[in-house]
């Protein structure tokens, strides 16, 4: 849903205030909170909050509106190339880079909750699961199995950091190369998070490029501890690539059907 206010669009999300339980209402209010702080966050590469607003019966979160939906429902139309695929990854790294600066963990980084505007830029969206966190502060188990890192399924006393969304990451650049989600041989969720628990991240076919695989696996390393951070990838080879010169843009809504 969206409207135009002082000229330009907005989206605007509706979450049900009705049925809601004590333990409920005080996750609206954690919610609240979560919004308030988001929107005092100004990116290039995150959709940009700006507040909230509450009736009777309904909680209403604004934010800016993005035209041409996920990079889940771009490659499901698209072949995307690496150099595509390097320039939405880099993209990505910077907007991670600024929230893991302010110590915020996305928690639920993957292809759909990844907007794509009209010229070709992707911002990170759908922070309900971010949190505010010092260091190894979080112990819940939240995110989407597929994309989990292996100290959030364990859910071990240490809890886990900024790293969580880097093997996210991972799994979501894996996801935009292969056009499908990490796991996909296994036949469900449960099977994954065994897997993952285990320390087994997703195959890498050998098709991909070198340079993509080598990003993946660092991203997949199973101690967070040796995983590169966000500013330390955008160094990386794979990221570093120019973009393409024949449609003067990255993206497929400025050029043909594979890119």
């Amino acid at each position: 849903m969206d409207f135009s206010s002082g000229g330009f669009f907005i989206a605007v999300k509706e979450v049900s205030l009705l049925d809601q339980g004590d333990q409920g209402r005080q996750s609206i209010h954690q919610l609240e909170q979560e919004i308030a702080l988001l929107s005092q966050f100004e990116h290039e590469n995150i959709v940009q909050y700006y507040g909230t607003a509450k009736d009777e019966s309904n909680l209403y979160i604004f934010l800016e509106l993005i035209t041409k939906g996920s990079l889940l429902q771009l490659y499901q139309k698209y072949n995307l190339q690496d150099s595509t695929v390097s320039s939405y990854t880099r993209q990505i790294l910077h907007g991670l880079k600024y929230l893991h600066e302010r110590n915020v963990i996305h928690r639920d980084i993957k292809c759909a909750n990844i907007l794509v505007g009209a010229n070709g830029s992707v911002k990170l969206a759908d922070f309900g699961l971010a949190k505010v966190t010092k260091l190894n502060d979080i112990k819940s188990c939240k995110g989407t199995p597929f994309w989990m890192a292996p100290e959030v399924v364990r859910q071990n006393k240490k809890g886990y950091g900024l790293a969580a969304d880097i093997w996210s990451l991972g799994c979501t650049v894996l996801e935009m190369l292969t056009r499908q989600l990490p796991y996909s041989h296994l036949e469900n969720s449960m099977q994954a998070l065994y897997r993952i628990g285990k320390g087994e991240p997703p195959p890498i076919p050998d098709s991909l490029s070198g340079e993509a695989r080598d990003f993946i696996l660092q991203c997949l390393q199973v101690n967070p501890n040796a995983r590169p951070t966000a500013s330390q990838l955008l160094d990386h080879s794979f990221v570093r690539r120019p973009l393409p010169t024949s449609s003067g843009s990255s993206s497929p809504y400025h050029s043909g059907r594979r890119l």
